[in-house]
């Protein structure tokens, strides 16, 4: 398992955000070792951290990354994209999605949306906190939003102090290309 560079830049989004997510319901989805569900905890949000079920490795890293920072409040669930689970319909409202590097094989990209667009519909007003590493100009996220009635704007790094090759003391982001992105449904009167 290994902190990907979209990960710190997340981080520190949230970091950036930290006054506002004390009390927020955040779920980070295809969390890894849930560095930017961690940093909402230590923030004062309720997290869930989700990872594939068909993963279970993955889900013991979560775990073991809540043990490791303290937080036992932290609930750790399986969550694979594209498919109902018990776990899935069992999910309370959510205020916030985080989503650091899932847009990562295009495959995957409508199950991904799938997942979010269910959990949008219990709490329409959600967002879809995503970083993601720009690996090929072959694809774009744009129709497959506009398919699921769904916008996104894109966040300049230089507005969180994140355009930078060292975020944090930490030098994962490097000279690679990490865009960050809000998504939420379409709709105007929301």
């Amino acid at each position: 398992m290994y902190v990907w560079p979209c990960a710190v830049v997340l981080a520190q989004y949230l970091w950036f955000h930290r006054r506002s997510l004390p009390g927020k319901a955040v779920l980070e989805i295809g969390a890894g070792v849930s560095l930017p569900g961690i940093m909402a905890a230590k923030c004062g949000a309720e997290v869930i951290l989700s990872d594939s079920s068909e993963l279970p490795h993955c889900l013991e890293i979560c775990r073991q990354s809540c043990e490791m920072n303290d937080l036992p409040q932290v609930r750790v669930i399986g969550l694979t994209w594209g498919h109902v689970s018990q776990d899935l319909l069992a999910l309370p409202s959510q205020d916030i999605i985080l989503a650091s590097d899932v847009f990562f094989e295009p495959e995957d990209f409508e199950d991904i949306l799938t997942t979010v667009y269910f959990l949008m519909q219990k709490n329409p007003k959600v967002q879809l906190w995503s970083t993601y590493q720009v690996r090929s100009a072959d694809w774009s996220l744009e129709a497959l939003l506009y398919k699921w009635d769904m916008k996104c704007v894109h966040i300049p790094l230089e507005s969180f102090d994140a355009d930078k090759e060292d975020i944090a003391e930490s030098a994962l982001p490097g000279r690679h290309t990490v865009e960050m992105l809000v998504i939420s449904f379409a709709k105007d009167s929301l």
